[in-house]
């Protein structure tokens, strides 16, 4: 006499006792845009103010700039996790440091991806084996030295093609320049062990569902982290006042350091941030370029995802660094491209 299972099959499991079910970040999401709709009338009263319009603007067009090739990011992660291997990648990449940095810088050229595309393909490139230093140098080089960024400054930029390589001469340096500085100074400890481990290798019947977890996966995680730094990067859109650019045009240094720091704070997406920078008519294009090559090495929200995705050690101390050494390729490249301080 058979015995009839205490379970149906088709109906989930219960949970096991004293074990309290997560709420993901998916399902907080979910809540708040529910509220937001059914809310909307109410919200709309109370947000009615000039300033919180202008900030909602700023971060709409943040999240919207940067999506697409966030998409493209996390799809590319997904495509190496499932269907290159370990061993390819060994192959591709010399295997001294130097040389591997140089390639990695390079291959940014080919790769039109934004900066929060590019940290979870250099998570997923250290994963596969690559070494820190070459992923690290991609995760600079990607975002500022593609075709897409080089043709759109060229566009906000008529009449100045010394402005084009001038910006792709300052990232690519910047790049390669904190390449060669993790190579000799980074400790491995420095980066969380969740986006250092070795993955095995995937089985060939598995690599669709990989492709569709990975892809999943970081997009939540990176997704998160590109919110935080937009709202951040908004807020700081709508303090800063454009008329305090006027009074920059006649103090080249300041002009730099201001301009640095507002590409960092702004967080502007590298595929647009040239027709920002263009737009600033009272600014010589040395601060303009600097702000240009700062811009996709670090900004608020690439600080949120490359510590949410690399760990605060390694972000509290990779950001300052290549803070300083974008400014000073991007110095270095205006004077020696762009005929001096102008």
């Amino acid at each position: 006499m058979s015995t009839v299972p205490d379970t149906v099959i088709g109906e989930p499991e219960p949970a096991p006792p004293g074990k309290r079910k997560r709420v993901t970040s998916i399902e907080v999401l979910t809540v708040l845009l529910a509220l937001a709709i059914v809310g909307h009338e109410v919200l709309q009263q109370l947000l009615d103010v000039p300033a919180l319009r202008t900030g909602a603007t700023v971060f709409v067009a943040i999240c919207v700039q940067a999506l697409p090739f966030l998409v493209l990011g996390v799809l590319l992660s997904g495509v190496i996790a499932a269907f290159v291997p370990a061993r390819l990648l060994e192959r591709v990449l010399p295997r001294k440091q130097g040389a591997a940095v140089g390639v990695a810088g390079i291959a940014g050229v080919a790769l039109p991806t934004c900066e929060c595309a590019a940290v979870p393909v250099a998570r997923r490139l250290m994963s596969q084996g690559v070494a820190p230093a070459a992923a690290l140098t991609f995760l600079l080089a990607a975002p500022a030295v593609n075709p897409i960024v080089l043709v759109a400054t060229a566009v906000a930029f008529p009449g100045e093609p010394a402005m084009v390589l001038a910006r792709f001469a300052g990232s690519l340096a910047t790049a390669v320049v904190m390449g060669v500085l993790w190579a000799r100074f980074g400790k491995l400890e420095w980066i969380v062990e969740r986006a250092r481990r070795r993955l095995p290798e995937t089985p060939r019947g598995d690599r669709w569902q990989v492709f569709t977890e990975t892809a999943r996966g970081d997009l939540v995680d990176a997704g998160g982290f590109l919110v935080l730094g937009a709202l951040i990067a908004a807020a700081m859109g709508v303090l800063v006042p454009a008329g305090w650019f006027g009074v920059l045009g006649d103090q080249i240094v300041l002009g730099i350091l201001v301009m640095a720091v507002l590409a960092v704070l702004l967080a502007l997406c590298s595929e647009a941030d040239a027709f920002v920078a263009a737009s600033l008519s009272g600014l010589p294009l040395l601060p303009k370029l600097v702000f240009l090559v700062v811009g996709p090495a670090i900004d608020v929200k690439l600080f949120a995802m490359q510590a949410g995705t690399f760990g605060k050690s390694f972000a509290l101390r990779f950001a300052p660094v290549s803070f300083v050494v974008a400014i000073l390729c991007g110095v270095v490249a205006g004077v020696l491209l762009l005929g001096g301080l102008r």
